[in-house]
């Protein structure tokens, strides 16, 4: 079976999600904390690409809201190549603009803290995370589904398709 690993790379962060090739839909995975160098990074991955069985890497491309690739893109895009060349998996690059925020979306609002007090450094944490995680797999969703092979179409467009004239 064939597995796809989504990537929502960050500053601290990095959100995975994976599908399978048998047409079920992305879900997220795990967050991961950026490591000082790329290798750091490869090092913690390696053994998810393995115990996962990948066979490829989907990661979000972050573009400048005009769709214009600015510097944050071009970051993103050499570590990403850089990773899959270490990984020795393809690679696809996917745009990811508004992922997060419609993973928070989805999410919905950051829990409160004790006594509906603000949240404690610790709740935000965990919900970063958990966002991080949720825009990979949206990420992965979105490439999959851009793809012509009904085996990746999400069960909402594969609806649509059914229904469609």
């Amino acid at each position: 079976m064939t597995r796809i690993l989504g990537i929502d790379l960050g500053e601290r962060r990095i959100g995975l999600a994976l599908a399978d090739g048998d047409g079920s839909p992305a879900r997220p995975l795990r967050t991961i904390r950026r490591g000082r160098t790329l290798e750091d990074d490869a090092t913690v991955l390696a053994p998810i690409v393995a115990a996962n069985e990948v066979a490829e890497l989907v990661v979000g491309l972050p573009l400048e809201a005009s769709g214009e690739r600015g510097p944050q893109a071009e970051l993103s895009d050499t570590w990403a190549a850089e990773l899959a060349a270490i990984l020795q998996l393809p690679l696809t690059m996917r745009d990811e603009r508004l992922s997060s925020h419609l993973a928070e979306q989805r999410l919905g609002p950051m829990k409160r803290g004790r006594s509906g007090g603000p949240p404690t450094p610790a709740q935000r944490e965990a919900y970063r995370a958990r966002v991080d995680r949720e825009a990979a797999a949206i990420i992965l969703q979105d490439e999959l589904d851009s793809r012509p092979a009904v085996r990746y179409a999400s069960p909402a467009r594969s609806q649509r398709t059914e229904t469609s004239p």
